[in-house]
């Protein structure tokens, strides 16, 4: 068991993360999420001896990334003896009496600094100075070590409802992986490529649709979209917002209209970015807006799972239909796309691909993905990525959370990513975006909240405000 820990290499889909970074100095891969908590906040050397303890049992938290030259073999995250985890926990302070706008202009700055590839490839900020006697914990983590499923469950692990417990999802089986032969690893170049494709039949076979899912998904990816300011290269700063709305008006139009809690999360998004367009003076159109769509590939935790975080994720492509006006069309149109997506073997063909390649030397496939992400992608405009959090009221150190917002990457000439987060009643979007480009990202947040109001209204439900800003 020792020697499995110790050998914590990156998976190819881990490692990913890291080339895409590389290909633009101007890029962040970090997520992560705020969480605002009661106050008076205590000591900041009792915070860190707490916050340290709990999140040392996350073995990757404690661990140095270490690669090898010329990509010659995966990353690998190694145990250092005598690693002193305190430096990772920060402090910092918005001008007090400070509200939602100094802390999320706080968060940008945070944000959009890389993490520093010679330490553990984490960081939690303490953030004082918030009004109502509030105080919050910023939780930065690079995404070649956790997928948003991880990065919350990291969040749970730190409260005392946690108590560093968590257990991940590691080793969850795809469900495009569950019955595939296991391959042998050769030296024989010709082989690589038989084994990849003995694998991606194996895999089509299990779920014939996938061949048509992987075609969708790379017409979307090289296929120009619309021409529009949402794409482009970005700059070194980054702003943070976030938009608000009851989970249980979201259920409620959910019943209504026999739609999916996500659907009506993109349908939301969709009206934001047409405002943003509109605002812009551009004409939204039918490929305006081909958002990337992660999906969880994790399964029930088993019981050999252990409690490491990482990449288990797939995606989906769909067009959202920014041309349309009317909501009810926005949201009926989401829920075909997404539909059709979801069965058209989207998923299954990212998780096929990604299983295929771990067969190959990795050299191989990071020369590959390192090029690949390095050419200008126009066909794929922004990122929406659904987490679920906790639905129980979390306490740290005996202090009440009173929201979380969740921290999305952008990277690959996207300029706004959002991210989706559930606590307790509350359906948070958090967005972050490049500064230059997106001086306007509070009319995104507002479209999302109006188009919420909207669709409650129509779904014939009493509006339920969101807890009052403070």
């Amino acid at each position: 068991m020792q020697h499995r820990e110790e050998m914590d290499h990156l998976t190819v889909l881990d490692a990913g993360f890291l080339h895409a970074e590389d290909s633009d100095p101007n890029i962040s891969l970090a997520i992560g999420g705020i969480t605002v908590l009661e106050g008076p906040p205590p000591g900041f050397d009792e915070l860190v001896e707490t916050l340290t303890e709990r999140l040392r049992q996350v073995p990757r938290l404690r661990r140095v990334l270490h690669t090898h030259r010329l990509d010659l073999g995966a990353p690998v995250f190694e145990d250092r003896s005598g690693l002193d985890l305190r430096p990772q926990i920060k402090h910092a302070a918005v001008p007090a009496p400070g509200d939602d706008a100094d802390l999320f202009r706080l968060a940008a700055s945070i944000v959009e600094r890389r993490l520093d590839r010679r330490h553990p490839l984490w960081e939690c900020w303490v953030i004082e100075g918030l009004r109502d006697e509030r105080w919050a914990l910023l939780m930065k983590v690079h995404h070649c070590l956790a997928d948003g499923v991880s990065t919350a469950r990291m969040f749970t692990a730190m409260s005392d409802n946690g108590s560093g417990a968590t257990t991940f999802e590691i080793g969850a089986t795809h469900e495009m992986h569950r019955d595939l032969p296991k391959p042998k690893i050769t030296l024989n170049p010709l082989a690589w490529g038989r084994t990849a494709w003995n694998l991606s039949a194996a895999a089509v076979g299990a779920g014939a649709q996938a061949a048509k899912g992987a075609t969708e998904v790379l017409s979307g990816m090289l296929s120009p979209g619309g021409h529009t300011s949402l794409l482009g290269p970005v700059s070194t700063m980054r702003r943070y917002h976030a938009a608000r709305a009851s989970l249980t008006d979201i259920h409620d139009i959910c019943q209504a209209f026999d739609v999916t809690l996500n659907d009506v999360a993109l349908a939301a998004i969709t009206a934001g970015f047409r405002a943003v367009l509109l605002g812009r003076g551009e004409k939204p159109g039918r490929e305006s807006l081909r958002t990337l769509v992660p999906v969880s590939m994790r399964t029930k935790a088993g019981p050999d799972n252990t409690q490491r975080p990482d990449n288990q994720v797939s995606l989906m492509l769909p067009l959202l239909p920014v041309d349309r006006a009317n909501p009810l069309d926005q949201l009926r149109i989401v829920h075909q796309r997404m539909t059709r997506a979801k069965s058209s073997g989207q998923k299954q063909a990212g998780s096929s691909a990604i299983g295929a390649a771990g067969v190959i030397p990795f050299p191989l496939t990071a020369w590959t993905v390192r090029t690949l992400t390095r050419m200008p992608q126009r066909g794929v405009v922004t990122l929406a990525t659904n987490v679920p959090g906790p639905r129980e009221q979390l306490k740290m150190l005996g202090h009440r959370v009173i929201q979380m917002y969740p921290i999305p990457p952008i990277a690959l000439q996207l300029r706004i990513g959002i991210g989706m987060l559930s606590y307790g009643d509350e359906f948070t979007f958090g967005i972050v975006a490049d500064y230059d480009s997106a001086p306007d990202i509070n009319v995104l947040t507002d479209g999302i909240e109006q188009a919420i109001k909207r669709l409650t209204e129509l779904a014939g439900r009493p509006r339920r405000a969101a807890a009052a800003r403070p």
